[in-house]
């Protein structure tokens, strides 16, 4: 008989536990997988989804070490 499959193995884990910390972050990761969150924005918020958009299809973004820069100087 081969060895069990990652998928039986966490199964198996997952019976065994009786964290409750730990199944609520199992929880957590299938609900990101499978989002069930309608969200709603308002126009304000859409034009800056667009405008975001549109930043990153020019290219005109930052690298997280330029926006912590940016951020530090700003908070300084």
């Amino acid at each position: 008989m081969p060895g069990k499959s990652l998928k039986e193995i966490l199964i198996d884990k997952i019976k065994e536990t009786n964290d409750p910390l730990l199944l609520e972050e199992v929880s957590n990761l299938f609900e990101l997988q499978e989002p069930e969150s309608i969200y709603r924005v308002n126009e304000l918020q859409k034009k800056d989804i667009e405008e975001a958009k549109e930043q990153i299809e020019n290219k005109k973004t930052m690298t997280d070490g330029e926006a912590n820069k940016d951020t530090d100087e700003w908070l300084s």
